[in-house]
């Protein structure tokens, strides 16, 4: 039996409302019986952590907020289908209107594939520190000291910190664990 081709159709909801959509969505196609059509419904997210009170916060994010993404058999989304979904609440429109147009293949492997890359990271930080910019120590023998980013080590996921200790500028090499934005 040959495999059956499927597309990913994009569907844009109101910003915030996209994992309540999904469960929605979901339900719908259980109960209308279109499990067989439409294979998935993603909200792409991404693991940050953010640095709170001293702690790490690992929390999960849209990738794409605002963004649903759909997985029917090819050719097969009907207008049933189609219109039940965007007449939910939350719901602005698919991609392509009241004619869904599937996203390249490309594309959603760019997408997808840029998620599993999140996934398998497990996490990135979720404000990217700048050179130049002011920050506070929270950690260490340095804590509670303000310092300036001279240096970002992206991949050993350290700062070089200059901060001024008896007037004389001193450079510190901390984790980004160590640091909060001021």
């Amino acid at each position: 039996m040959a495999e059956k081709s499927s597309s990913w159709y994009v569907l844009r909801v109101i910003s915030g409302k996209e994992r309540k959509l999904k469960e929605y969505i979901t339900k719908e196609v259980d109960r209308s019986g279109w499990n067989t059509t439409i294979l998935q419904v993603l909200v792409p997210t991404e693991k940050v952590y953010q640095i709170k009170q001293s702690k790490k916060v690992i929390k999960e994010r849209n990738f794409f907020p605002g963004y649903i993404l759909i997985e029917a058999l090819t050719g097969k989304m009907s207008g049933d289908m189609i219109t039940t979904i965007r007449n939910l609440t939350g719901v602005i429109n698919f991609l392509g209107g009241t004619n869904p147009t599937p996203i390249r293949q490309a594309e959603a492997n760019r997408i997808l594939g840029k998620v599993d890359e999140m996934e398998e990271a497990g996490e990135s930080m979720n404000e990217p520190f700048i050179i130049g910019e002011t920050v506070k120590i929270t950690d260490g023998p340095f804590n509670d000291f303000n310092g300036t980013i001279e240096e970002i080590y992206e991949e050993k996921k350290k700062l070089k910190v200059i901060v001024k200790i008896f007037g004389r500028r001193t450079p510190v090499e901390l984790n980004f664990m160590q640091v909060e934005k001021t």
